[in-house]
């Protein structure tokens, strides 16, 4: 684990009109607040990344499909430096991924069929306040995404 993620397993309540998937409740110590919530979706075997935000903190779930999500530590001080981690999110292992503001982050779509997160993130989106880099870089060092 990189310090300050958190994984929350979520509850999905099976009901034969059809199930509730729950994402996130305001008590929740992971909770920081309320900016928007998005759903993003990711083509099988397509890589979305590499992307670090300055302020925001992240919210992920996996409702449909699965994802991998890959995380790297680069912040100075943190006793996770240069540390990734690797946590692939659907149905089969729901669960919340917290991201707090500056790790870099990527997925892939892992199955053919749709692959789509929701993201409740605890900030408006402000293109100013992440930065983004090419899957082949000089940062960040993840072999599966190197040519």
């Amino acid at each position: 684990m990189i310090k300050d993620v958190v994984l929350t397993p979520l509850r999905i309540i099976e009901n034969p009109a059809g199930n509730i998937l729950h994402a996130l409740k305001q008590p929740e110590a992971s909770f920081a607040g309320f900016g928007e919530a998005y759903f993003s979706t990711v083509e099988y075997d397509v890589v979305k990344g590499w992307k670090k935000h300055t302020k925001m903190v992240l919210n992920v779930v996996v409702p449909c499909g699965c994802i991998l999500f890959v995380l790297y530590d680069a912040r100075e001080g943190s006793e996770t430096r240069g540390q990734f981690m690797e946590v692939a999110l659907s149905k089969d292992n729901y669960q919340r991924l917290t991201v707090p503001p500056g790790l870099w982050m990527a997925f892939k779509g892992i199955t053919k069929e749709l692959n789509m997160l929701l993201n409740i993130a605890s900030i408006p989106h402000d293109p100013q306040e992440a930065e983004s880099l090419p899957l082949q870089n000089n940062i960040i060092p993840y072999p599966a995404f190197q040519p």
